[in-house]
């Protein structure tokens, strides 16, 4: 055998691998193989050269790869211990009845749990009625939840006969629902201005004109769905019936604003320690805005534990079944009654890119018609009622919802309608991370409001200023922002049901609501409040200091909403965010939104008008004193006449003609000439 010299032939190269004993075989690598093998032995040659720099490396390589040998022998198996393998064995025992385990501690918590409440219910039952309430409560919803879970399906099939049944005779059903509600509310309407007077027929006439007025500039007025809206309105008025005028339910509400109260007064410890004892001298900067701290940090908390969440799902669920509203628009709606109008779409965010034209309208309407429980205990702290701020909360869901509705129907079909969607959680890890992020998210919040009421009452201040200049060059130097406002909105306060003598004070609260924001509105009303319970004259100058209660709590509703055009830009920029591809059509929906939040709060209000039954608002003896003092008091209303029969009937059986000594000789007098009573108690 012959070999050739690879070195001498450059077009290939003989390979000694392919050699057998019998005969030789040349293998001719074609060009592009030969350039790759040169530039292989290349690279060879360049690691070769640089071989001197990377032995630093090389060496650290190889101890870390001696160092991990060493270990490696290190972890030899040995033999373990008696505690240890009693360790073992308690741990495998452990996970393998881990469910078993954790259902027995909740036994004993729970049974311990059931102790107290019986321990404490048998001790005084009177006293520990609000815990037995609370743990009924939460063992029924347990329950429901449970049966839910399991049983949903034969839940589902055994309701089902009936929605088949109401499906095939809904045709003529529907026309005797609608005669029977109307001849209920004709009837209802007769019974009640029989015994409550006739301004609650007022109320009832401006909610039909509020409903007629949205129905008229309707987006599409002939495509409305009328069961939202009518089923709003109805649980509105469900609503409102049973907290208004029925014993348990205003004793629950009135419970509930008077443990709301209490609970936001911690918050003074706070703010005692931060800013001495004499913080209440700065009330607005240390009173109020520590209440927001205190309710965004318990808000956070209950959301990181889930408890926000359940609640809000029960109460879209409900919504959703009466109204037939989607999931998105019913869990946006519900979550708007405890956090604001920028918060409640994070609950359904994954969902927001999907949803239709009129489902992204009813959710910014649901933000415009309601206000945020961080703000709500500020409300409170100005002496607005707790009671009628819940209340106004709980009844405007379902009128956005409705308005929302009729002022933008739905024409697309709707893209998520699975019920029970899955809310966005928190993202703290722990509860003390939750409260501590609840305390720094309020610190936006607190800073907003400061900033805006400094800037908008220097601005009302200005305008004020501005138009009494312009109002001296006609004469006329009392113009100013809230005598315009009180003209524009007066008709609208009226046909809520505002008295008419306090229809011009309730419109300037609206103006000052809609143009700058509800906490200049409700500070103002806070004062009218406080006029009213010092007793003082109610009017001077030929100005009214202080309303009726009856139109206090009208304008409590009526203004309980974040219906303004600063609130407009907060939406657009904070839903934009969530959803950029949405960007035109929540730009294009924001205005009307806000308009169907504004007349939500005013069917709000038209149903709180209808239903409310006030006492008397003044003591008799200081409404007479007022009342004969003035000459600007408007003779013969019906308070006066109250008053006067109460005081006649007092001393119908007494020779006595002052009892108590309370009623002056003007006040007698001025009775006199109203009820024209030629008694001896008037000679």
């Amino acid at each position: 055998m012959e070999l050739k010299d690879t070195n001498r032939d450059h077009s290939g190269v003989h390979n000694l691998a392919f050699q057998n004993d019998s005969e030789c075989v040349d293998v001719i690598f074609p060009k592009g193989l030969r350039d790759n093998s040169q530039r292989i032995r290349n690279s060879q040659n360049k690691k070769t050269v640089h071989t001197n720099e990377e032995d630093e490396y090389i060496n650290i390589e190889s101890d870390l790869h001696e160092n991990k040998r060493d270990s490696v022998d290190d972890e030899q198996p040995r033999l373990k211990g008696h505690l240890e393998k009693k360790y073992d064995k308690a741990c495998d025992f452990c996970k393998k009845h881990k469910t078993r385990i954790l259902y027995a501690i909740y036994g004993i918590l729970i049974t311990a749990y059931l102790a107290v409440v019986i321990a404490a219910c048998s001790l005084n039952f009177q006293r520990a009625l609000p815990l037995f309430i609370i743990t009924v409560l939460a063992i029924f919803f347990i329950c429901w939840d449970f049966l839910i879970a399991k049983y949903e399906d034969r839940i589902a099939a055994f309701f089902s006969l009936g929605e088949r049944y109401l499906k095939k005779q809904w045709f003529w059903l529907k026309w005797v629902l609608c005669a029977a509600l109307i001849i209920t509310i004709i009837c209802w309407l007769t019974f009640d201005t029989a015994k409550q007077g006739s301004r609650q027929l007022i109320s009832f006439g401006g909610l039909v004109l509020y409903v007629l007025l949205m129905f008229i500039f309707s987006k599409y007025p002939s495509r409305v769905a009328w069961r939202p809206v009518f089923s709003g309105i109805g649980m509105q008025f469900i609503l409102g019936l049973l907290i208004l005028r029925t014993k348990v339910g205003f004793d629950v509400f009135n419970w509930l604003g008077i443990q709301i109260q209490t609970f936001l007064e911690y918050s003074d410890t706070g703010a005692k320690f931060v800013f001495g004892e004499k913080y209440t001298d700065h009330f607005f900067a240390f009173k109020v805005l520590p209440i927001v701290v205190f309710f965004s940090t318990v808000m956070s908390m209950l959301y990181h534990v889930g408890f926000m969440q359940w609640l809000i799902g029960k109460v879209g669920w409900i919504m959703q079944i009466f109204m037939g509203t989607t999931p998105v628009e019913s869990l946006v709606a519900a979550g708007n009654i405890f956090v604001g109008q920028t918060e409640s779409p994070l609950l359904v965010r994954p969902y927001l890119p999907y949803v239709t034209r009129s489902e992204l309208h009813a959710v910014m309407t649901a933000g415009f018609s309601t206000i945020a429980g961080s703000v709500l205990g500020a409300y409170i702290s100005f002496g607005v009622s707790a009671s009628h701020l819940l209340t106004a909360s709980v009844m405007s869901a379902p009128a956005s919802l409705a308005t929302s509705k009729l002022f933008w129907p739905e024409t697309e079909k709707p893209a998520v309608t699975l019920s029970g969607l899955p809310m966005a959680k928190g993202e703290s890890k722990n509860l003390l991370e939750a409260a501590s992020q609840g305390a720094s998210t309020s610190i936006l919040l607190v800073a907003n409001i400061a900033v805006n009421l400094i800037s908008f009452l220097a601005l009302l201040a200005f305008l004020d200023s501005a138009l009494s200049w312009v109002g001296n060059l006609f004469d006329y130097p009392q113009l100013n922002f809230e005598n315009i406002c009180a003209y524009v909105f007066m008709p609208f306060s009226f046909m809520m049901g505002v008295d008419w003598e306090d229809s011009f004070i309730v419109g300037g609260l609206l103006g000052y609501k809609t143009f700058f924001n509800e906490f200049v509105a409700y500070e103002r009303l806070s004062k009218l409040i406080h006029n009213r319970e010092k007793g003082g004259s109610m009017y001077m100058n030929g100005v009214k200091q202080y309303m009726t209660v009856r139109s206090e709590v009208i304008a409590t509703y009526a203004l309980c909403g974040f219906a303004n055009f600063g609130s407009l830009g907060l939406v657009i920029g904070g839903l934009t965010s969530i959803a950029p591809t949405k960007k035109k059509d929540i730009a294009g929906g924001a205005f009307r939104a806000m308009i169907a939040g504004t007349v939500a709060c005013f069917m709000t209000a038209c149903v709180a008008g209808m239903l409310t039954v006030p006492g008397l608002e003044v003591p008799c003896h200081i409404l007479l004193g007022n009342a004969m003092n003035s000459t600007d008091f408007p003779a013969n209303s019906t308070e006066l006449v109250k008053c006067c029969q109460q005081l006649f009937t007092s001393v119908n059986d007494s020779q006595k003609i002052f009892p108590g000594g309370n009623y002056s000789l003007s006040s007698w007098k001025g009775c006199c000439q109203i009820l024209d009573r030629p008694t001896f108690h008037c000679t």
